[in-house]
Parts: C-alpha cells; sequence; structure tokens
C-alpha cells in the first residue's frame, strides 16, 4: 500500500506539470512530446522491473520519481535499445532506478542494459523545473497582476 501512495503522488505532480505550459515547454525541451508514456516508479524499485514496464510501450518514454531525501521531482528520458549503439554489460541484478538516475545525473547520459535487452538504450537527465515558479504565477494571476 505505501508504494501505491508514492506512485500516486509522483502521479499526481507530474499531471501538475505536464498541466502547465512552462512544464511542457521545459519538458519538451529534453525530449518529452504530446503523448509519451511515463512511467513513475520510487528510488529503490529494481531497474529491471522499471524497465520491464519501459519495454512495453516499445518507444521512447520518461521515467519519473521523487527523490526520497529531497522530494524533487526527477525525469530520466529513456530511448528505445538500439542495434547501432555498442552493447554495454547488463546491470547488476540488484540495481535499484535511483541507480541509473544517479548515474545519468553525474554525466547527463547513461548508456545501460537490462539483463533482458539485447541492445543498449540511453538515459539522459532532464534537469529539475523549478515548480515554485508555477505558484507564483500562478497567485499572482489570480490576484489580478501580470507576471
Amino acid at each position: 500500500m505505501p508504494g501505491r501512495l508514492v506512485r500516486s503522488q509522483t502521479a499526481l505532480r507530474v499531471a501538475e506539470l505536464l498541466g502547465s505550459r512552462e512544464g511542457r515547454r521545459h519538458l519538451s525541451s529534453y525530449g518529452w512530446t504530446q503523448g509519451m508514456p511515463v512511467v513513475m516508479t520510487q528510488p529503490l524499485e529494481a531497474l529491471d522491473d522499471v524497465m520491464g514496464l519501459v519495454s512495453v510501450h516499445k518507444r521512447p518514454v520518461l521515467v519519473a520519481m521523487v527523490e526520497s531525501q529531497t522530494e524533487e521531482l526527477k525525469f530520466l528520458h529513456i530511448s528505445e535499445p538500439s542495434p547501432v549503439l555498442e552493447v554495454v554489460q547488463a546491470s547488476a541484478p540488484r540495481s535499484k532506478i535511483k541507480d541509473l538516475f544517479g548515474q545519468a545525473e553525474h554525466s547527463g547520459m547513461a548508456a545501460f542494459r537490462v539483463k533482458y535487452w539485447q541492445y543498449t538504450a540511453l538515459a539522459h537527465a532532464v534537469p529539475p523545473f523549478d515548480a515554485s515558479m508555477l505558484g507564483h504565477r500562478y497567485a499572482t494571476q489570480e490576484s489580478g497582476s501580470s507576471v
């Protein structure tokens, strides 16, 4: 049950971001397109399990996660596995999705492969969106001010 609650909170935050013009603009500058699937995850979920959900879509996907300590909403843009990329070693069996987020955030991108993929895929870290600007903008619009 706690996992379901965390996923629901992540989904609400993703919906809020995608519901704003600024949020969509931010995500689209990092590969998001209208109708792109978004997979919700938790930091300690197995990387293999999350990529199993990504595989279902057979196209690029955003993976969304709320970081445990900071409560920051984070995204990875995951490419389709591709035969044109050098095949890398499969991730360790106990790898967590937070590990892939960390690798991608460290260098901006991470090449990776999970055990049941023949080819390598790329995970691009999406820089965080400053959601406080959304609240500020909406608050000033409601009061009649323009930004």
